[in-house]
């Protein structure tokens, strides 16, 4: 007997799709047999993802949304609704962090954090709730929300990211209690360190392998990691998973270990 993770026919939706994490994510839903509505506000990225699960023999199609206007996730969740002809599956990918996400709690002011907490906490919401009314209609979906394993640990540098972050775990535990007696499943993932080209590019000499030291499977996350992990909680594999913060952070939330340096800007810039 074979145990296997088929998404035929059903349609799903990944916000924040472009690179990194979330095309991982939207390929590994094509690979399992999903049809896939990729977001991206940059258009020839989202397009790019979308070719490649063409490539790989899946469907796709590209939708290139400006998620800070609240009206776009109405508009996107509609566009991708009238072209896989409904909503089984919905993962919540966009966020921000980068360079904007790191500097001293001192230093953050109202812009600062009302940024951050829009383009993480708000959006997210935002992009839930309009999946959610959709899959309500169906009495049926799966919503997964990108935390961060920043949550479960202070780091220096990234109070306001963690906290945005943070606040997501509570909204995937709320909506798992409410949309429950809708058939809808909400669950939240937060990858450690997830050393993407760009993240590499920025790491300073020696912080790579500190990091990776500090965890007790000795290792980073790898965003093709978070696709598998995101297709199964949408599966049937999982289906009694719900109101739940999976960890993939190779255990970097048991270690009480930094890397060298990790207060110093440069460092905390890096990720």
């Amino acid at each position: 007997m074979s145990v296997e993770i088929d998404h035929s026919g059903k349609m799903a939706l990944v916000t924040g799709a472009g690179a990194g994490i979330g095309r991982e994510i939207a390929r590994w839903m094509g690979r399992a047999g999903a049809a896939v509505a990729v977001n991206d506000i940059r258009g020839d990225k989202a397009q790019e993802t979308a070719a490649l699960i063409a490539d790989e023999g899946g469907a796709a199609a590209a939708f290139a949304d400006d998620l800070r206007d609240d009206a776009a996730i109405e508009h996107l969740v509609a566009d991708a609704v009238d072209w896989g002809g409904r909503l089984d599956i919905a993962v919540n990918n966009v966020g921000m962090m980068a360079g904007r996400g790191t500097a001293r709690f001192v230093d953050m002011d109202g812009a600062f954090w009302r940024d951050m907490l829009d383009q993480n906490i708000v959006l997210t919401a935002l992009c839930a709730r309009a999946e959610a009314l959709v899959m309500m209609e169906q009495r049926s979906g799966a919503i997964i929300n990108v935390s961060s394993g920043e949550t479960t640990r202070p780091s220096p540098m990234m109070s306001s990211y963690a906290a945005a972050k943070a606040a997501i775990n509570h909204l995937t535990w709320s909506m798992a209690v409410e949309l429950g007696p809708h058939n809808i499943r909400v669950n939240a993932i937060a990858p450690g360190t997830t050393l993407t080209e760009e993240v590499k590019r920025a790491f300073p000499p020696g912080h790579y392998d500190a990091i990776v030291a500090a965890t007790p499977l000795q290792r980073e996350t790898h965003s093709e990691e978070l696709g598998r992990l995101s297709v199964y909680l949408a599966s049937d594999l999982a289906r009694c998973t719900t109101g739940q913060l999976i960890l993939a952070d190779a255990g970097a939330f048991l270690s009480r270990t930094r890397p060298p340096n990790l207060g110093q800007e440069a460092s905390m810039e890096a990720l």
